[in-house]
């Protein structure tokens, strides 16, 4: 491992957060020993004062340095665990200006457009409210159909043989993605609809980092969980 890459690790998470789960995945493609501490984001303690505009995770704490922002945190293990040389892993951002700006450009789509839309899914009072969601979601997953077919390049992955940045920014929905079916019968990635993401999904899920982090395999379980979660956090909004 490269001489920038030593030092303590730690990353505080919430089991059902994606974007924990992204942070998560990145330090697993790496190979990075890691610390991971669950946070009650209901009663949040002294460690979540790492991130000082809204106090949510995930956080990497790298040698004492707090690093907040999934985004930011992958690009962040990417370029300190760097691949090749002492390094360990392949890349996860591409290696080209272009490639990169592409991938940060969909990434950035993911959290706002897909995200906000899947989660309305989730918070919407009527069915009403709820049908106007899931046809946001549905249209944003359409675009990144498309965009599969652009970035893939024929190849597995968005980041073509291997799991890529725009990869993990998705990837880490997947859990949610059953919860809604489970949840609401709502299929996000239809393969009549979108096939090559349903094909990419099931190869995500098959990678050895997605196995190992990706949460409970028994999607009725998860979604309850999640629901869970909403169900506190609106509670907790309300007072």
């Amino acid at each position: 491992m490269a001489e920038e890459g030593k030092g303590e690790v730690k990353l505080l998470g919430l089991h059902v957060s994606p974007f924990a789960i992204r942070a998560r995945i990145a330090l697993r493609l790496k190979g990075v020993s890691y610390e991971y501490l669950e946070q009650d984001l209901f009663h949040k303690g002294d460690l979540l004062l790492s991130n000082p505009v809204n106090r949510k995770v995930p956080v990497l704490i790298h040698d004492g340095k707090p690093i907040c922002e999934s985004l930011v945190i992958v690009q962040y293990v990417d370029e300190v665990w760097a691949a090749g040389g002492d390094g360990e892993g392949t890349a996860i951002l591409p290696a080209d200006p272009y490639g990169r700006a592409i991938a940060r450009f969909w990434a950035a789509y993911i959290d706002d457009k897909l995200f906000p839309a899947l989660t309305g899914i989730m918070k919407a009072t009527t069915e009403e409210a709820r049908a106007e969601k899931a046809k946001e979601t549905f249209a944003a997953v359409e675009q990144l159909e498309k965009a599969f077919a652009e970035c893939s390049d024929g190849k597995s992955f968005f980041g073509g043989d291997s799991v890529g940045y725009v990869d993990l920014a998705l990837g880490c929905l997947l859990p949610w993605f059953g919860a809604v079916r489970e949840m609401f019968g709502l299929e996000i990635i239809d393969a009549a609809k979108t096939p090559l993401l349903a094909a990419w999904a099931e190869r995500f899920g098959e990678t050895a980092a997605a196995k190992e982090v990706l949460p409970e395999p028994d999607k009725a379980e998860y979604a309850k969980k999640l629901q869970a979660h909403w169900t506190a956090a609106a509670a907790a909004a309300a007072k």
